[in-house]
């Protein structure tokens, strides 16, 4: 063999090796047999894959993953936002945490209106008043308090070196980066200092990236836990910051903020139990509620995004989206809310009996006199199945792409603007999509409601499908739609991913669909039962895992829609 062969040789084995390590990305999934990780970085699912190497568990996993999408994922993996977690043991065991972000103390329901109680442009959205108190530190914490097997300071420390030692910077971070540099102003002036070299000159693809301050964060919360974000130094940079800036959290916000521990939504579809995330979370209920009205037909037969196929399902979506908009929002301000009801089967049928066949329902706007948020499509999800068969499912987000775009200076750490979430005008449905309901305004210590939906699917007791995605709304039917194309259509987990998707939300009253989804023929046939079509490039980014435990085996399915995203397993 000459030296030129030698070369090619071991080039070859080396893309061969890192194919490997890196795992899957599109059509075909990703098998293993130990354990399982699929995000929307590959750095945050190697991250996790690393722990579970080490003998963690699927929770140290997924703490491991979240602390180092946010220093890799910084468009919507975080430590200054919030998200929830459902589990699903190998033994049975089920429950959710809950660390959606909260509304300061002094938030008020009206705090985002001018005198004539119209909303004031773009303050709910962006500058500090967008922040919620963040909740993800405290959520994963409490997480690893209940079921983590590895010491804490291990699961933080692959985050540490990420943002110390520095990573490839990413092309999907350009326009963020081209946009801080033209911003001048003082409250980005943290941002511009912690994403832009000098604070004024691009990364460019692929050119290490380190990041010090969020990385001496990290250390503190690697040192003390939960109090390492809530307390100390930490909580005294960012105090003091929001202080400076006009914004409403304190000291007390921080110091006082806990995660939930929660039950389950629960629900059944075709001989499989169906696990989802509680409020405020709409996810959970919205999915089982939709599954509820599906399981009537028999969708294998009526066929994959047929005509009649896709009407069904708008129609399933617009019944779940009103209840959604007429009930849900936070718990502990709502106690009352008809969950049992929601997703029973009797609710289902009921629902079943006024959907025609064969012509729309139309999307009555007078049913509510109120105003809902516009959730951003921004968010991330993985999941994550070890070697004994427990699972997670978690999302999380800052709400926009960057959240606010403001980061904690002297921190390192990129701000939510989840304040958005609430309804900022008790008032006005209209047919343009404006909807809400009480459940979802402003009040102190309030949690937003979200449409976040980390699914769970088992049989028999053992899970089977974890999935979940980013997408605002659309993340709710996105997640329906994975679990019918592997239930229904006997996809497999990377098929059941890549499939073309729909959205309908009640209001507007249109159906979006992504380009190339369907046929003339199947476009004509739909708009002929009296549904209107809008097309968009893409919905979501679904992350799932099937688990074959009949043959012992994992299979994971990174959405190609995500940039970086990539299952690894070993």
């Amino acid at each position: 063999m000459n030296r030129m062969t030698k070369q090619l040789s071991t080039t070859l084995l080396l893309v061969l090796t890192i194919t490997w390590v890196i795992g899957q990305s599109g059509r075909t999934p990703a098998p293993a047999k130990n354990g399982m990780v699929v995000s929307s970085n590959y750095l945050g699912s190697e991250a996790g894959i690393q722990i579970l190497k080490k003998g963690g568990n699927a929770v140290d996993a997924a703490v491991a993953t979240a602390f180092a999408l946010a220093v890799t994922l910084p468009s919507a993996g975080n430590i200054g936002g919030g998200g929830f977690l459902v589990y699903h043991g190998a033994d049975g065991d089920k429950t959710c945490f809950n660390f959606r972000e909260k509304a300061p103390a002094k938030a008020t329901e009206t705090m985002y209106l001018n005198q004539d109680g119209e909303l004031i442009k773009g303050s709910n959205h962006f500058g500090t008043l967008s922040v919620g108190v963040p909740g993800t530190v405290a959520g994963l914490w409490k997480a690893h308090q209940k079921y983590g097997k590895l010491p804490w300071k291990d699961l933080v420390q692959p985050a540490i070196d990420l943002a110390e030692k520095g990573h490839p910077a990413s092309w999907r971070d350009q326009p963020f980066l081209k946009r801080l540099q033209e911003q001048k102003d003082k409250l980005y002036e943290g941002s511009r200092k912690a994403f832009l070299k000098n604070g004024n000159t691009l990364y460019e693809p692929g050119e290490n990236f380190k990041q010090s301050d969020l990385a001496a964060t990290l250390k503190r919360i690697q040192k003390d836990g939960r109090d390492g974000f809530y307390k100390g130094k930490t909580a005294k940079i960012f105090t003091k910051f929001m202080k400076k800036h006009d914004g409403l959290i304190t000291k007390k916000d921080l110091e006082e903020y806990e995660a939930d521990e929660q039950e389950v939504i629960h629900g059944t579809y075709r001989g499989y139990d169906v696990y989802g995330m509680s409020p405020p979370s709409s996810g959970g209920v919205a999915v089982v509620e939709m599954l509820n009205i599906l399981e009537g037909y028999n969708l294998k037969e009526i066929g994959h995004n047929s005509a009649l196929y896709l009407h069904l399902l708008t129609e399933a979506m617009r019944a779940a989206f009103a209840d959604r908009a007429e009930h849900l929002g936070d718990p502990r301000f709502n106690p009352n809310m008809p969950l049992k009801e929601l997703t029973s089967k009797d609710h289902a049928a009921k629902i079943r009996r006024s959907i025609d066949w064969y012509a729309a329902t139309e999307s009555d706007s007078s049913k509510f006199n109120q105003v809902i948020f516009e959730e951003s499509e921004e968010t991330t999800h993985f999941s994550v199945v070890d070697a004994e068969g427990n699972a997670v499912s978690m999302t999380y987000t800052l709400e926009y792409s960057y959240g606010s775009g403001i980061t904690v200076d002297g921190a390192g750490f990129l701000l939510n603007n989840e304040m958005g979430d609430f309804n900022p005008i008790p008032g006005t449905t209209t047919r343009t999509g404006l909807i809400g309901t009480k459940p979802n305004l402003i009040a102190p210590g309030k949690r937003m409601l979200s449409s976040m939906s980390p699914m769970i699917v088992a049989k028999d007791g053992k899970p089977v499908v974890v999935v979940g995605s980013p997408g605002g709304r659309t993340i709710i039917n996105t997640s329906l739609q994975v679990i019918l194309n592997v239930i229904d259509h006997g996809m497999d987990i990377a098929q059941a991913i890549e499939a073309g998707r729909i959205h309908h939300q009640w209001l507007p009253d249109v159906t979006r669909f992504e380009k190339f989804t369907i046929s003339p023929d199947t476009k004509r046939l739909y708009e002929m039962m009296g549904h209107e079509i809008q097309y968009r490039n893409t919905m979501g980014r679904a992350m799932g895992i099937y688990i074959d435990h009949e043959n012992g085996l994992l299979y994971g399915g990174a959405d190609s829609r995500s940039f970086d995203g990539k299952a690894v397993g070993y």
